[in-house]
């Protein structure tokens, strides 16, 4: 295997064309991947430590909201854009929730609130650590210390991809609305009413792929923007959750059947969603990267490599 580098025209060029693997057998490498890799198990511990992680991430980013001038805005759509993609009893349950979290803040309890929620917050994200480590087979080998930190740091730039994305899409709106208004463009509003959502998922996005690169207990990886799986990813997350939603608006028997514990169930099997579509994401380009090592790619790497040889 050569030593030389490729151009970053090459490389980006590589994993779209998913390693030099046809479709067909790129798909069934996917599939027995998730099989192997026990990725339906691994979804469950997440959704577990995503249940201990989302109500302290919530607190963290709220609390960082508040900071701002119209922080009172901003966390209306939070809550807004949060429930466009939750089932509406999980929803519900989560609004509730920080709403009475919000009612009994004092200054001191808030700001030892962002300490405690950010190290708790973490822990979601050290459980997506492991499970991308399993998925590119490898063993993790930093120490604990330092996975903490990684973890630690990837929580805060999701938090503030989260506000910036709010901030992005509600400056827009006044934008739009503005103009709108002065110019009696009106169809403006409507055009940026669609557009938000395309940039509220480029930065869903973006998260994916800076957690796919980071995470995982790989060196000398090369940084991409966009990867298949980040997209795969996100699209089979939304994909689901709506589907979700679909399905409990016509079938839903689990308040019925489990009382006021049915929006815990409901949230459960959501967080269970969104974590086998973010660990599906990593087996994809992961498979991308085994079969561009087994191709000869100079910088790819073989199963449970670290380095390219």
């Amino acid at each position: 295997m050569t030593s030389s580098k490729l151009s970053t025209a090459e490389q980006v060029k590589t994993i779209w064309t998913l390693g030099g693997l046809p479709f067909r057998q790129f798909l069934k490498k996917v599939f027995a991947g998730i099989n192997n890799d026990d990725l339906i198990e691994r979804a469950g511990d997440l959704a577990f430590n995503f249940v201990l992680a989302l109500f302290p991430l919530m607190i963290f980013l709220l609390a960082v909201l508040g900071l701002t001038a119209r922080g009172g805005t901003l966390r209306t759509h939070l809550f807004s854009y949060f429930s466009s993609v939750l089932p509406p009893a999980a929803a519900q349950l989560v609004n509730h929730t920080m709403q009475q979290v919000m009612r009994n803040a004092t200054n001191a309890k808030v700001l030892y609130g962002i300490v405690l929620s950010l190290w708790f917050a973490s822990g979601g994200m050290t459980s997506m650590i492991s499970g991308l480590n399993g998925v590119y087979e490898v063993k993790e080998e930093r120490s604990w210390f330092k996975v903490r930190a990684v973890a630690l740091a990837l929580t805060i730039a999701i938090a503030i991809l989260v506000i910036v994305a709010l901030v992005v899409v509600l400056a827009g709106g006044y934008l739009a609305n503005l103009v709108g208004n002065q110019l009696s463009l009106h169809s403006l509003v409507v055009i940026w009413k669609i557009a938000e959502w395309p940039v509220a998922i480029t930065f869903i996005t973006f998260s994916f792929s800076l957690i796919y690169y980071f995470a995982p207990d790989l060196h000398e990886q090369h940084w991409y923007w966009i990867t298949p799986g980040s997209v795969v990813g996100v699209v089979l997350w939304i994909g689901a959750s709506f589907a979700f939603r679909a399905y409990l608006h016509f079938f839903n028997s689990y308040s019925r059947t489990y009382g006021s514990l049915g929006a815990v169930m409901i949230l459960l099997m959501w967080l269970y969603v969104t974590g086998f579509a973010f660990l599906v994401g990593g087996e994809i380009n992961a498979q991308i990267e085994h079969a561009a090592a087994h191709h000869g790619h100079p910088e790819a790497k073989a199963p449970g490599e670290k380095k390219a040889a």
